[in-house]
């Protein structure tokens, strides 16, 4: 937790189907709802930045895959020797 005064936050109009699954999940991690909603912020505000193409593609080639056809290869490889 950050040393910042907390602030409140309220949140109209949620859907019932939404609350019912927040109830759920609070309950199986033996939060509240307030407790369950604070964990879902803090996970979704923490979450890496989302890659740039280029790193894709790099992350792609640095695992040997250069092109749809090698992929379709392997994949037929794997196929044919079940």
């Amino acid at each position: 937790m950050h040393s910042e005064d907390p602030v409140v936050i309220t949140i109209k109009n949620v859907p019932k189907g939404m609350a019912v699954q927040l109830k759920a999940r609070a309950k199986g991690n033996h939060r509240s709802m307030q407790g369950e909603a604070m964990s879902i912020l803090e996970s979704a505000l923490t979450l890496r930045p989302k890659m740039a193409v280029e790193d894709i593609v790099a992350r792609v080639r640095a695992r040997g895959l250069r092109s749809p056809s090698e992929s379709a290869k392997i994949v037929r490889e794997m196929r044919d020797a079940r």
